[in-house]
């Protein structure tokens, strides 16, 4: 009995003399309605245009890459990579989607998933933050281990994590881009989130750069940890309605207003600005108080 080359005339006759046979693991056509989403799925927003988009393909050519899924029962399966073919397939009108079944437990598709998802380069920076998160917690992953699952330095991975930390507000303007990630990671370093909300609002309202928004954060930081001076004196105790007036007139001028005080209770207001256009601004507000 001759034995066929499962690997094609042309590659075949690469491996002169080897009797291997090698196949393409195969795709079955499973319908649409025995297939349930992915809980684990990290992808939060799905771009309804580009849903449409990819719909239309798919009527015109069909699936070209089959999606990869998990056998739950009898007749029932759960996605583990491919739900934005599958949600466009479903708009596509199709009955029957090429699938790959593949066993894996609650653990194991929780990271498939993720990685899968991860590694596709297509995420925003706050749904992959998300995700490293889930991957450490549910899957018990240190920092270290999770970079090497995802091929990525753990400094990226931490930096990724650290923007967990920033208010509700500002985690929605990184997914919905109104700040790149490279501002976010600026405003991580200030420590009060009223303080970040503030920067945050101008970087939007004068279209600062992340290097413009390094330089705010680092000079508020320096301000804040009284290293304007060359030698570190003991801090003079700000009275309470001075930090009061303080925070006023932060909201009220927009900008993060600084007291500076000395031990013979003399000191000065400073009110920041971005640039020039920032400047009348302010300007505008002082003539507003004199008229």
């Amino acid at each position: 009995m001759i034995k066929r080359n499962a690997l094609g005339r042309g590659l075949g006759a690469l491996i002169e003399g080897s009797d291997l046979t090698v196949s393409l693991p195969a795709s079955n056509e499973i319908s649409i309605n025995e297939i349930e989403a992915n809980p684990y799925q990290p992808r939060i927003h799905f771009d309804e245009d580009a849903l449409a988009d990819l719909a239309a393909s798919i009527r015109e050519l069909g699936i070209i890459q089959p999606i990869t899924l998990r056998k739950l029962g009898d007749r029932r399966y759960q996605i583990i990579a491919g739900e934005r073919r599958f949600r466009a397939s479903k708009i596509a009108g199709l009955r029957t989607i090429p699938s790959f079944i593949r066993e894996a437990g609650d653990e194991t598709m929780l990271e498939m998933a993720l990685v899968e998802n991860i590694q596709r380069e297509d995420l925003d920076a706050i749904e992959i933050a998300l995700s490293y998160q889930r991957l450490i917690d549910e899957c018990n992953l240190t920092q270290e281990t999770l970079s090497e699952k995802v091929g990525k330095k753990r400094s990226t991975v931490s930096n990724y994590l650290r923007l967990l930390r920033l208010p509700a507000q500002i985690q929605k303007a990184i997914r919905e881009q109104e700040i790149t990630m490279g501002h976010a990671r600026a405003l991580v370093n200030i420590q009060e989130p009223e303080t970040q909300i503030m920067i945050y609002r101008q970087v939007v309202k004068y279209d600062f750069s992340v290097r413009k928004t390094e330089d705010i954060v680092r000079k508020i930081s320096v301000e804040d940890n009284g290293e304007d001076t060359a030698e570190k004196k003991p801090a003079t105790p700000f009275p309470d309605e001075y930090r009061d007036l303080k925070n006023h007139l932060t909201k009220y001028f927009n900008t993060s207003v600084v007291f500076k005080i000395n031990d013979l209770g003399k000191g000065k207001i400073e009110i920041p600005f971005g640039d020039a256009k920032d400047l009348e601004r302010i300007i505008g507000i002082f003539d507003k108080l004199n008229s």
